[in-house]
């Protein structure tokens, strides 16, 4: 055993405990903040919002000790133009990325740029899906395109290498990683830590299998939706009964090859990069989960009660694991003695369909997909067990940082700070707020189609193939089943939207040139020629 001389070690304390109480720790004026995104978790999946599908204390304790946003929207629906947004603070037609193809433009300024010029570390890490190495970052470790949730390919810094073992903690491992002996601790940090769960096609970390195989999920009550009023909705192609295919997205990858679907041989590949451990175990999960099946035979609301629980459980089990993510990065900020002067940040890039409206994906105005969590945790800065209900929008983000962090925000960033909504001084907030989606003729048939909302009605213009509009009382009729528009009753209601639209396309710059424009460029890249719409 090793001896130590009694008095060299008391005045080697001594001196440690003068030096500790004669020097006060240094604590960063600007905070630190951590920007948390999952792609596609819906707000319904949070317990933090009162849907009760599933528990997520890690999330919900951001709510808890922060504020929960009940009325945070995105401005276009879909995974690349929405994370564009977030790091520009601007609307799509503004930056440039518009869809999921046009290429996003890395040398425009962005919020990770403004807050490394003023002092700021920075890193991304995890699913970003903007081609091209990430600009304004000291670190980056991203996934290739959507990324793979087994044995994933990352991005270092512009290098591939291959890790192995689940997407969702091997992201959080690399993020711990950068936070505890990577970063620079001289500099106050801003660190975007992506999750790609729970995009599709949901599949579920070995030990969250049959995590919820007791519960029964009972169908949204308008699963069944018929459509009446909206005729763009007709014709998607996002239904959990028709369009979810059981083998891709449902895991039925029957040994035999009995059961045939369009996308068998993209699951095949997904499960082909397990190692023979990973899938001994997922084997033995769902082989007998794919024998019930074709012994069944289903059809009809059968097969769709099916369909949706099986979604069900697998789109929640991957929820869990993020929610395990979330819980490890807050532990390490309560253990390292950070949490008081970070900001955390908890939201998706858009919201999701759970079977609402009889759908899975997204892109759609509707609520479940225009709206996501928005969840903002900061001790130093605002109470905690706040709700939070004014229209916010992912534009806001980018301004908010620079803000707290006591920058200059750009004049042409087209978001509000939200710092004065979470420090109780805000005055003449928002009113309305303004979306677009663009990528049609496209994946899941979902029309162009741009609109307004406000704290109670919604107008939605459809166009190219159709000519439609739509109209909601989201106060009578939260679950949109009712088009309102030219009903004589909401005449003038549906006047003053028309107002609203027009003046809320003008304050950000958008017109119908511009639309004509990012439609021409869409058909070239898709190769197809353009309809003439009469209106």
């Amino acid at each position: 055993m090793l001896k130590i001389n009694t008095f060299k070690a008391s005045m080697l304390f001594a001196s440690v405990a003068l030096f500790s109480c004669g020097t006060k720790k240094k604590t960063p004026k600007q905070p630190n903040i951590i920007f948390i995104m999952s792609d596609d978790h819906g707000y319904q999946a949070i317990s933090a919002y009162g849907h009760h599908l599933n528990h997520t204390p890690n999330i919900d304790r951001i709510a808890n000790e922060g504020v929960l946003f009940t009325h945070g929207y995105v401005n276009n629906s879909i995974c690349a133009p929405s994370r564009a947004a977030m790091l520009t603070g601007k609307h799509s037609f503004k930056n440039g990325k518009v869809d999921n193809f046009q290429r996003y433009d890395w040398s425009q300024d962005n919020v990770a740029k403004e807050l490394r010029k003023g002092g700021y570390t920075t890193a991304l890490i995890g699913k970003i899906h903007l081609k091209g190495l990430p600009q304004g970052f000291d670190y980056s470790n991203v996934l290739p395109g959507q990324g793979q949730y087994y044995n994933p390919e990352f991005i270092e810094n512009g290098k591939q290498k291959k890790y192995h073992g689940y997407c969702t903690q091997v992201t959080t491992d690399i993020t711990l990683d950068w936070l505890n002996n990577r970063r620079d601790k001289t500099k106050p940090f801003f660190l975007m830590y992506h999750q790609k769960a729970p995009h599709r096609t949901w599949m579920p970390d070995l030990k969250y299998l049959g995590k919820f195989d007791d519960v029964d999920f009972k169908l949204p009550a308008n699963f069944f939706d018929t459509y009446e009023g909206k005729t763009a909705a007709k014709h998607h192609e996002m239904g959990v009964l028709k369009h979810m295919d059981v083998v891709y997205d449902l895991k039925m990858l029957d040994k035999e090859g009995d059961i045939k679907t369009k996308y068998r041989g993209y699951a095949q590949s997904m499960y082909n990069r397990m190692d023979p451990e990973q899938r001994k175990k997922w084997d033995a999960y769902y082989d007998p989960i794919i024998k019930a099946f074709k012994a069944s035979k289903l059809t009809g609301e059968d097969l769709a009660k099916w369909k949706y629980n099986r979604y069900m459980r697998d789109y929640l089990s991957t929820v869990q694991s993020v929610d395990d993510g979330v819980g490890e990065v807050l532990e390490y900020l309560e253990r390292e003695g950070l949490a008081e002067n970070t900001i955390v940040v908890y939201t998706s890039d858009q919201g999701f369909y759970l079977g609402e409206h009889g759908w899975f994906d997204k892109r759609f105005m509707y609520e479940e997909s225009f709206r996501t969590p928005i969840l903002i945790r900061y001790p130093k800065g605002f109470k905690g067990a706040k709700i939070e209900d004014h229209l916010v929008q992912n534009i806001d983000f980018a301004p908010t940082f620079l803000d707290y962090a006591g920058l200059e925000i750009p004049k042409d960033m087209q978001g509000e700070s939200l710092k004065s909504l979470l420090d109780g001084s805000a005055k003449n907030w928002r009113d309305a707020l303004y979306y677009t989606y663009y990528e049609y003729p496209g994946e899941h048939s979902v029309e162009r189609h741009c609109g307004v909302r406000t704290d109670r009605y919604k107008l939605i213009h459809f166009y190219y193939d159709s000519d439609t509009w739509e109209l909601y009382d989201l106060k009578e009729d939260p679950s949109e089943m009712k088009n309102l528009y030219g009903l004589p009753d909401y005449k003038e209601i549906q006047k003053a939207m028309h107002v609203k639209l027009d003046s809320l396309r003008a304050k950000y710059g958008d017109s119908e040139q511009i639309e004509n424009e990012n439609l021409d460029r869409y058909l070239k890249k898709k190769g197809l020629k353009r309809k003439v719409i009469k209106k």
